[in-house]
């Protein structure tokens, strides 16, 4: 039978099936209603048995018809599976292994990894956390596919491409920035510098800027968290530099 049977029989069969009606199966089907009546014919030829009871008002499965149903459903699935199939072998597949800092993954990164999960579901992001240095060591020693960095290592051994400018604003608590507005920046000299470690480049940058300022970090304070900074900075009792979308919230 297998040899004799065509997918367009199969779909005439179910379209007549569900419309009850031989005309409103052809025009489902985008056929002239004599189509879909030689396919019903071919497939009750092929399977040696009369699979639809014609009436003047519709039409009705037989006995035959009614276990021919079962297995046209299951020939229309598996068809679809196998286009589904074939589909996911254009798709790409496999792991990417990135290495960004913390507080670019949290404000720029999230909506690219939603994105592309859903554009690449047989794509698996494995995604680290880790400072400036150790992205690079990442990537140096082939342990990622690559790594996300605030700046141009300017190293031969790597390839850098950048994809967008960030901008880093001073964070303080209301109080200490009124300080800063009505004493200058030098009253800073006496206030907690917070960052992530002198391991993070915005922690090296705010030093450069600060000291070009003229103020001179006595007291830091290193937390591991993004979060943790402006928690601590909010309540007052120090100051920090941070990219400008980390505290987009808090400035609106």
């Amino acid at each position: 039978m297998i040899d004799s049977l065509e997918g367009r029989f199969i779909l005439a069969f179910i379209a007549l099936l569900e419309e009850k009606s031989f005309s409103r199966a052809a025009d489902r089907l985008g056929y002239v209603q004599s189509t879909v009546t030689t396919h019903i014919q071919q497939l009750e030829k092929i399977s040696g048995q009369k699979l639809f009871h014609r009436y003047p008002r519709g039409i009705e499965l037989t006995e035959a018809g009614k276990v021919f149903s079962k297995y046209a459903y299951q020939y229309v699935h598996l068809s679809q599976s196998l286009k589904e199939s074939m589909n996911e072998l254009d798709q790409p597949c496999g792991t990417i292994r990135i290495r960004t800092q913390e507080s670019f993954f949290l404000t720029r990164m999230l909506p690219f990894v939603q994105e592309y999960t859903r554009n690449y579901p047989s794509v698996n992001l494995r995604i680290e956390q880790g400072a400036y240095q150790d992205i690079l060591k990442g990537v140096l020693d082939y342990e990622l596919d690559f790594g996300i960095v605030p700046q141009n290592p300017n190293r031969q051994d790597i390839l850098f491409y950048p994809i967008m400018e960030e901008t880093i604003v001073f964070a303080a608590s209301e109080d200490i920035a009124r300080k800063v507005e009505n004493a200058g920046v030098q009253i800073l000299n006496d206030e907690l510098f917070i960052s992530s470690g002198t391991s993070c480049l915005y922690h090296t940058t705010a030093v450069d800027v600060l000291k070009d300022a003229g103020v001179m970090i006595k007291d830091a304070l290193e937390l591991s968290s993004l979060e943790m900074i402006k928690q601590y900075v909010s309540c007052g009792k120090g100051f920090a530099l941070v990219p400008e979308i980390a505290i987009n919230n808090e400035l609106k």
